[in-house]
C-alpha cells in the first residue's frame, strides 16, 4: 500500500480517480489502484469517454456489436458507458459494502444536452439508474439553475446523485438545498432518507480563468481560496440544526467532493491541489496522471481549516486586482457546461464513425 495515499486515506479523504476507459479495466490497472494507492471510487465525463473511445481500438468490437441494434449514437454511447461503469461499479463493491456506502462510488453524466431541462433530465436520470442496476453509482447532474430542480426531484425519487459543475460556495449551498429538500421530502413521505449524494467543486479553472489577468504572486491561488471558502459553507452546514434534524432521521451528508485537481500551470507542482485540499469528510477525484504524481512524491500537511483560514483574505486581493468572483464563477460554469456538450458532440461523432466500419481485428 502506498504510504502518501493510504496517509490521505486515513485522514478520512477518499481518493477517486478521475478517469474511466475499457483499457484501464482489461489491463487491470483500476484493480492495481484500488489494493496499491487506496483508490476507493471514480468519476467520468463526456470529455474522459471521448478521449477513451476515439483513441484504440479497445471500444471497436463492442461498437460494432451494439451497432446492430440501429440506436441512435446517444443510446450506443450510454450502453458502452454502462458496461464500464457497472464493471467498475462491481469492483468497488466490497468498498462500498464495508463503508455501509459511505464509498465505492462510480458516476456516470447524464447528456449535457440537457443542462437546462430539468424535466428531461429527472428522466434521463431515472433511466440511467435503473439499468445501471447498481446501488454504488452516481448520477451526475450540473449544478445550474435547471439542475437544482432535477436534483431535488432525483433524490425524492431515489436515485443518487453527483452534482457537477460547482465553482463557488454559493454554487454549492444551492446544490446543498436541493438535496436537503429531497431529503425532507422524503422523510415526509414516509420514504428511507439514506438517499446518497456529492457535490463537487471544479478548483483549478478558477486559476486558469484568471492568469492572464492578475500578476504572477497571485497564480495558483484563486481555486484554493474557492475550495477552503466552499469547505467552510460545508463543515457549517453540517453543523446546523437542520442537518441535525435530517441526521437523527437517518440520512447521510452530502459529501464535498474536489474535482478538477489536476495542475495546469506547467511552472506549479503536480501534486498542488492535492496536497493543498487535504480535508477530513471530503473527496478528491484526481487524474491518473496527478494521482501517480502524489503516490511517487506528494506529502500531506495539515488539514483545511473549518473555519476557512485566510480564504476570505486571499479573496480580497484578487478583488483588489479586478476579479469579479461572483461573475467568474458563473462564467465558469457556463463555461464548463459548453465544454462537456462539445465533447458529447466529438463524442457521438467519433462513434457514428466507428460504427459505420468493421471491428478491429485487435487493440
Amino acid at each position: 500500500m502506498n504510504a502518501n495515499t493510504k496517509e490521505l486515506h486515513d485522514m478520512g479523504q477518499s481518493l477517486w480517480v478521475d478517469n474511466i476507459s475499457r483499457e484501464m479495466l482489461m489491463r487491470g490497472t483500476l484493480s492495481r489502484y484500488i489494493a496499491e494507492w487506496s483508490v476507493t471510487g471514480l468519476t467520468s465525463n463526456p470529455t474522459t469517454f471521448e478521449h477513451a473511445i476515439a483513441h484504440g481500438g479497445f471500444y471497436d468490437e463492442s461498437i460494432a456489436r451494439l451497432a446492430r441494434r440501429n440506436e441512435p449514437a446517444e443510446q450506443l454511447f450510454f450502453a458502452l458507458a454502462l458496461e464500464d461503469l457497472t464493471t467498475a461499479a462491481d469492483l468497488f463493491r466490497p468498498i462500498f459494502d464495508a463503508t455501509e456506502g459511505l464509498d465505492g462510488w462510480v458516476s456516470l453524466e447524464v447528456s449535457p444536452l440537457l443542462s437546462d431541462n430539468a424535466a428531461k433530465t429527472i428522466q434521463a436520470a431515472a433511466w440511467l439508474h435503473e439499468a445501471a442496476d447498481r446501488p454504488n453509482l452516481f448520477i451526475k447532474i450540473p449544478g445550474t439553475a435547471a439542475g437544482a430542480e432535477a436534483i431535488e426531484q432525483s433524490i425524492f425519487e431515489g436515485v443518487p446523485v453527483n452534482v457537477t459543475l460547482l465553482f463557488s460556495p454559493e454554487q454549492y449551498l444551492a446544490a446543498a438545498e436541493a438535496y436537503l429538500r429531497g431529503i425532507e421530502r422524503r422523510i415526509l413521505a414516509g420514504r428511507n432518507p439514506n438517499v446518497r449524494s456529492v457535490a463537487s467543486l471544479f478548483v483549478s479553472r478558477w486559476d486558469v480563468a484568471v492568469k492572464q489577468e492578475v500578476s504572477p504572486p497571485f497564480h495558483n491561488r484563486l481555486g484554493i481560496s474557492m475550495a477552503m471558502r466552499t469547505y467552510r459553507a460545508y463543515r457549517d452546514l453540517l453543523a446546523s440544526p437542520r442537518w441535525h434534524r435530517l441526521a437523527q432521521a437517518g440520512a447521510r451528508p452530502q459529501r464535498l467532493l474536489w474535482a478538477s485537481t489536476g495542475t495546469k500551470d506547467p511552472a506549479a507542482a503536480a501534486t498542488l491541489y492535492v496536497e493543498a485540499l487535504a480535508a477530513p469528510d471530503t473527496i478528491n477525484t484526481i487524474p491518473e496522471k496527478t494521482l501517480s504524481a502524489f503516490a511517487e512524491h506528494g506529502k500531506v500537511g495539515a488539514p483545511l481549516p473549518a473555519d476557512g483560514g485566510y480564504a476570505d483574505e486571499v479573496l480580497e486581493e484578487f478583488r483588489r486586482e479586478g476579479v469579479d468572483d461572483e461573475a467568474l464563477a458563473a462564467r465558469l460554469q457556463r463555461e464548463g457546461a459548453d465544454a462537456f456538450a462539445a465533447s458529447w458532440h466529438v463524442l457521438l461523432a467519433c462513434i457514428e464513425k466507428k460504427s459505420a466500419r468493421p471491428a478491429a481485428t485487435g487493440t
